[in-house]
């Protein structure tokens, strides 16, 4: 299991990276439009900061994309996931840039499983199905990804799925538990993985203990 950020805020990414637990970064036009930086200098910090997988992703006709994807496959290496949407132009894109240059592709915005068996034979090593806009339609997302990791495992397909579009803790252990391989979620998200309400009664109660087992201790050395 994998834990990626969705955000293109290095800022949230930087004062995440110390816990040791963030295996990449997916990145959209709307998150860089967000940052208001320019995508190049974004990626070249993620990459600074030691990410290792990052997903870029390019938009318009399949020549742009190829182009775009290899021009970003250029400049930074094997940090780049290339990210293309599920269109005719994505999957052409796909398949010039997986199949032809090696370059791991991205195909993003899946719905449902037809969608991921395109991607798979277009060659795409990550599909991304976006379980909370499924959720919005009255469909379950977690459920879309267990039907392509069960249509994946019983053809032996090796395309990795990432869950996308995650809104809260319970959709991340419920994606990984139906065979998503990836989990990208919001800094928020992540931060709220920690918590429970009893551990913070417990660590409370810890805390007050320890104080007392302190108080003890000093009294005991003042009596010897």
């Amino acid at each position: 299991m994998k834990i990626f950020l969705d955000t293109a805020d290095v800022n949230q990414i930087c004062s995440r990276l110390g816990t040791g637990l963030i295996d990449g970064i997916t990145t959209n036009p709307t998150l860089i439009a967000r940052s208001h930086r320019k995508p190049d200098d974004v990626y070249q910090e993620l990459i600074v900061m030691g990410m290792k997988d990052i997903s870029m992703e390019v938009v318009g006709n399949a020549p742009q994309m190829i182009t775009e994807g290899l021009r970003l496959a250029d400049l930074f290496g094997d940090n780049a996931t290339i990210k293309v949407p599920c269109t005719p132009d994505g999957l052409m894109a796909c398949r010039e840039l997986a199949r032809n240059h090696h370059i791991r592709v991205n195909v993003t915005l899946i719905f449902n499983s037809a969608q991921a068996v395109m991607a798979s034979k277009a060659g795409a090593y990550y599909v991304s199905p976006f379980v909370g806009r499924l959720d919005d339609n009255s469909i379950s997302g977690t459920g879309a990804i267990k039907y392509i990791a069960d249509l994946y495992a019983k053809h032996g397909v090796e395309t990795k799925i990432i869950a996308a579009s995650i809104r809260d803790v319970h959709s991340v252990t419920e994606s990984f538990y139906n065979g998503a391989h990836i989990c990208t979620i919001p800094p928020t998200v992540f931060d709220h993985m920690y918590g429970h309400v009893l551990t913070d009664v417990g660590m409370d109660k810890f805390t007050k203990d320890w104080e007392l087992v302190e108080q003890l201790r000093k009294q005991i050395h003042k009596t010897e």
